[in-house]
């Protein structure tokens, strides 16, 4: 019968699959991860708090490693689904997926044990799509949400946010770090500033203004190309509400907003496109070309605009 506290019921006759160049590469994926793998976030989290308890560099230390999960304070699924995370190794190690399912068979791991860890196994090595399969599941809860949020936006291709955007709406987490939710808006206002702009809106007034600043920033201090140029036009045309363009012309003329290039002439843009041509008009501090059409705009007014 399974016994999880026998070392050889746990890990059999397997060869230890931690060599020097498997080692260095998972410091290697703990380094693209800021330092911080998701397997140690998890020891962590279930009381193992030495510095590098994994990956164990030795037989020995596996050893250890092992009578220290059993001698903790967790349950016995949080004990088995780190098993199962070091059983995962082993597979990679011998090219095939047999010591990480003869394991959860053997030890009845629960399987919704088994596809977060598998998904922060992928994670930890840096396979994030695959890893998407695993920790959107249905069966999973939300844990760790900031972090993976933080981990997917910060290894988006080419400001592809696809990733963490499609964790996102598949799983709903609610965010508890301004540091991930910032991450997210950004990620979402550079994919849809219009998603992003109903986005800000379901939070409270506080972290919306504070999202909505970000909005506009993500757009105006971007490099300056087509792109840019859509986004801004996209921008000065949204359906605000009051409060929103208050702070439009807070942010861009009072605040910090002010030093972003082309803030005024954003402005400008706002107030002919919702119809305030007499407030654009009167705006002595523009010249060149916004001058060339603000005179024809007052002319087409027939005067009126004075």
């Amino acid at each position: 019968m399974f016994d999880y506290t026998k070392f050889d019921h746990v890990f059999g006759s397997q060869t230890f699959p931690y060599d020097r160049k498997s080692v260095q590469e998972i410091d290697a994926f703990r380094k693209s991860l800021d330092g911080v793998l998701f397997i140690d976030r998890v020891l962590k989290a279930l009381g193992l708090t030495k510095a590098k308890t994994y990956p164990p560099k030795t037989e020995n230390a596996l050893r250890t490693l092992h009578q220290q999960l059993c001698e903790a304070t967790m349950s016995t699924h949080h004990r088995l689904s780190i098993f199962y995370y070091i059983q995962l190794d082993f597979d990679t190690s011998q090219n095939r997926e047999q010591a990480s399912s003869r394991f959860a068979a053997a030890s009845g791991v629960p399987k919704n044990y088994q596809i977060f860890m598998k998904g922060l196994w992928l994670l930890d090595h840096l396979q994030f799509e695959k890893a998407l399969e695993y920790i959107a599941h249905p069966s999973l809860t939300t844990d760790f949400a900031d972090e993976i949020v933080t981990a997917l936006v910060r290894h988006a291709p080419d400001g592809d946010y696809t990733l963490p955007l499609s964790y996102f709406h598949t799983v709903q987490p609610i965010l508890k770090t301004p540091d991930a939710l910032h991450l997210l808006f950004d990620a979402m206002a550079r994919s849809s500033i219009t998603e992003a702009l109903y986005f800000s809106r379901t939070h409270s007034e506080a972290i919306r203004g504070q999202l909505f600043r970000l909005l506009i920033s993500s757009v105006l201090a971007a490099p300056a190309n087509e792109e840019t140029a859509a986004r801004a036009t996209e921008l000065v045309g949204l359906p605000f509400d009051a409060t929103e363009e208050a702070w439009f012309e807070e942010y861009l003329s009072q605040e910090d907003g002010k030093k972003l290039k082309h803030a005024r002439d954003t402005l400008l843009m706002r107030k002919l496109v919702t119809g305030r041509y007499a407030e654009a008009v009167k705006d002595k501090n523009l010249g060149g070309r916004w001058g060339v059409v603000l005179e024809g705009v007052k002319s087409g007014l027939g005067g009126r605009a004075e």
